[in-house]
């Protein structure tokens, strides 16, 4: 598909009566740490905590009367599931959201609070593909998929649209990695808005699907994903791949006690909450800041809903 920089700015004008324009916040603490100056887009102030609610209402918006009527149905282990239930609630349909049984607890009472209808499943993405279209065959909900739908993928974007409004003099923007659709649209931002303006890629060792796809030029599979970023373990898809192929510079790995240190110094020097998914692009800067030193970066935090009884530290 041939995406233009219109297609963006439609998306960011539609969705702007349903989200937060979120802050743009920087610490001197932390760019004397990494040696580069550093500008976080803080997503975890986002509605329901999460950048995710950009693509479910993007979305939602763009379905016919007849399909709203049906309602909307999606799997995902929390944040997705939260924006749809949020975004649904908001228009007045009803959200049918699939999770599996060991997501975590703050997130199901979340979409629950949201007036998500819950069916957990067995946590394999087949399971978890199978459970939605069956929900869809029987009421006729629209499905929708957490990063790999076109509408979702220009949604997650506009948040780099306005961190690149604020500062349009950033050298790199930075996400974590997991289904691709934030990484894909923060892309298609810093292709068509930014100047000269890199997008890197960040994931764990213990998930690195998306790194291995660029090498093989296929989308590959995590045999585990055993890591603290929970909502990093799924896998790229169609839409978002080719995207990623096009305008990703490079997607850079880090290691588990990596996170838990960036999340950590994120939480005592900024004195806000990150999820540990959200702090795998800092953790990849600090790992290899060297390529990084001096310049200006932006980071996209792609979320706060983090159960405080599990804190890795």
């Amino acid at each position: 598909m041939q995406y233009k920089k219109e297609d963006l700015l439609r998306c960011h004008r539609k969705i702007q009566p349903y989200i937060h324009r979120t802050p743009v916040l920087t610490s001197q603490a932390l760019n004397k740490i990494a040696g580069a100056e550093i500008f976080f887009k803080c997503e975890n102030f986002q509605r329901m905590g999460a950048f995710k609610m950009r693509g479910a209402a993007h979305a939602i918006l763009n379905l016919t009367d007849e399909q709203k009527a049906n309602g909307v149905v999606t799997h995902s282990s929390g944040n997705f599931a939260q924006a749809v239930s949020l975004s649904a609630k908001i228009m007045g349909i009803k959200a049918y959201i699939v999770m599996p049984h060991n997501a975590p607890q703050v997130k199901k009472d979340a979409v629950r609070g949201y007036g998500g209808i819950i069916t957990e499943c067995e946590p394999l993405i087949e399971v978890r593909q199978a459970t939605t279209d069956k929900i869809a065959a029987e009421t006729g909900a629209s499905k929708l998929h957490p990063s790999n739908q076109v509408d979702v993928i220009l949604g997650q974007g506009t948040a780099a649209i306005e961190l690149l409004e604020d500062h349009p003099d950033l050298n790199v923007v930075m996400t974590p990695v997991g289904g691709g659709g934030l990484v894909a649209g923060t892309a298609l931002a810093t292709h068509f808005l930014g100047k000269n303006c890199k997008t890197i890629g960040s994931e764990p060792f213990a998930a690195d699907d998306a790194y291995r796809s660029l090498q093989s030029g296929k989308i590959e599979n995590n045999e585990t994903a055993n890591t603290i970023a929970d909502g990093l373990r799924t896998i790229l898809g169609n839409h978002n791949f080719p995207i990623i192929q096009q305008y990703v510079d490079k997607i850079i790995r880090v290691e588990e006690d990596k996170i838990v240190t960036a999340m950590r110094l994120i939480w005592e020097r900024m004195k806000i909450i990150i999820e540990p998914s959200c702090a795998v692009p800092f953790a990849a800067l600090l790992r290899e800041k060297e390529q990084f030193a001096g310049q200006k970066i932006g980071i996209v935090l792609s979320g706060g809903n983090v159960d405080l009884g599990k804190l890795p530290f």
